[in-house]
């Protein structure tokens, strides 16, 4: 028998979908520690046993929810508006700072999850492996701009470029927020330097 709010006859995929959307909010906002399974199956109003199902563990759930993440925030927010603002691909590796400097001018700016994974659980933990891997695929696509743009030594570049990106988002959760313009124009000389 469903628990109370798990709807009777409900396709799979949408439980499945409510229950990575209730844990994205809270492990968006609260980390993953802070977070219970409990939290998450209540908010979602599912039994445990369908959270389960669904996710083996809770670790499988926080891999989800950062995939979920890197679908949503590095391919459709990060790199789709950095395209879409840059003229060219120098253009758009320093867009990438316009678009952290948007989100972090947001009310709901809740600093980086891969980052925050990261720190969290320790690169050794799976979730924390997998966090790791997330920022490798931001840096993958500084590097593949860095490519398109003709610069010199791309995966140094990009490496270069992501710390500025980090950085701003640390300062940025610390309360600069004119963390990514301080960082942009760091990138500005970085870009000049690998020209």
């Amino acid at each position: 028998m469903p628990r109370t709010g798990e709807a009777v006859g409900r396709a799979p995929s949408d439980v499945r979908e409510r229950i990575l959307e209730t844990a994205y909010e809270l492990f968006s906002r609260r980390g993953i520690r802070g977070v219970g399974v409990d939290e998450v199956i209540e908010r979602a109003g599912v039994a445990k046993a369908t959270l389960y199902r669904h996710f083996p563990s809770k670790d499988d759930l926080v891999v989800a929810f950062l995939e979920l993440r890197e679908q949503r925030w590095t391919r459709g927010l990060l790199e789709a508006e950095a395209r879409r603002l840059g003229a060219g691909p120098e253009e758009q590796l320093l867009a990438l700072f316009d678009v952290l400097d948007a989100w972090f001018r947001r009310d709901d700016f809740e600093a980086c999850s891969f980052i925050n994974v990261l720190l969290e659980l320790g690169p050794q933990h799976p979730a924390g492996r997998a966090a790791a891997d997330h920022l490798a695929n931001i840096r993958s696509l500084v590097r593949e701009l860095a490519e398109e743009a003709g610069l010199r030594d791309p995966a140094a570049f990009a490496y270069s470029h992501q710390i500025l990106m980090k950085g701003s988002i640390i300062s940025a959760a610390e309360g600069d927020a004119d963390a990514a313009r301080r960082a942009r124009a760091i990138a500005r000389l970085l870009i000049e330097q690998y020209r």
